[in-house]
């Protein structure tokens, strides 16, 4: 089969962001991720919630789902089990997936929905004038805390962890080869697989000065399937670490429910099929 040209997957509708956003960088990464890949854009299918990474969808030429605030993974769940022949890519910023959507990654984590999760995480809820959201350190200045937030942030890569994801992952838009190379392992992964993607927002909370100075690469001699290893790392705030934290093997939720519906088919139930059919 010929290649796949990487220009495929850009559609004709020009990203809005304001000029140096990070999200810029994400996009590009997704692009020369799914190019390298060779993923076939008429089995791609990208949802995202709401806020500035939100209008991702529209940029990329493949199916798109722009769903309502926090929902970004139930509808990726959704659209997994009904055709699991497609390759579901969710997006979404800090305040859509760890606020008002903060419940549905446990419960994704947990069932190992084979999907991709980044999360581009900016510190801030840009879409709305630059609000403090859940990953906003303490002490920032903003529009809803002029005297300072006093609520401690949430550690995504922790959180990811501790609620069972079998992939995870951080990125930063600023090193793009680094990215594009999670990118790349998270949709190869079989399995619930979470990238927090830190992407700065140039215009109300800007953090490009301040986060080159605490970059830092996971250990070459870091061991990815021990899990308190990485929880160990997770927890150094000292640094953002960069790279795949933790990652294992287990089966995925579409697996352990078509186990379920074979073993019930043994057992005398109907087929779904069937039953949809005697009620048409």
């Amino acid at each position: 089969m010929a290649e796949i040209p990487l220009e495929t997957y850009k559609s004709d509708v020009h990203p809005v962001w304001c000029p140096g956003c990070g999200d810029f960088g994400v996009l590009s990464a997704l692009y020369k991720a799914m190019h390298a890949l060779q993923l076939d854009p008429t089995k791609l299918v990208f949802v995202s919630g709401i806020g500035c990474s939100g209008r991702l969808p529209a940029y990329v030429k493949a199916y798109g789902f722009h769903v309502v605030h926090g929902r970004t993974l139930p509808v990726s769940m959704g659209v997994r089990l009904a055709n699991p022949e497609l390759t579901v890519v969710a997006v979404g910023g800090d305040g859509d997936g760890f606020a008002i959507g903060g419940g549905h990654i446990p419960h994704a984590a947990r069932r190992n929905l084979d999907i991709t999760y980044i999360i581009m995480d900016n510190e801030t809820y840009g879409l709305t004038k630059g609000q403090v959201s859940p990953t906003s350190q303490i002490g920032h200045t903003s529009g809803s805390t002029p005297y300072g937030n006093v609520e401690a942030p949430i550690n995504p890569i922790a959180f990811a962890i501790t609620y069972g994801a079998t992939f995870v992952a951080r990125a930063y838009s600023g090193k793009p080869k680094e990215l594009v190379d999670l990118i790349v392992k998270a949709v190869q992964h079989e399995g619930f697989a979470f990238i927090d993607a830190i992407s700065p927002c140039i215009t109300f909370y800007d953090t490009y000065k301040m986060i080159p100075q605490k970059l830092a690469s996971v250990p070459a001699t870091h061991n990815v399937k021990d899990k308190a290893e990485a929880f160990k790392l997770a927890l150094d705030t000292e640094h953002l670490y960069m790279g795949l934290f933790y990652q294992e093997s287990r089966p995925t939720f579409e697996e352990s429910v078509m186990a379920t519906v074979h073993r019930a088919e043994s057992k005398g139930m109907p087929k779904f099929d069937d039953i949809l059919t005697a009620y048409r």
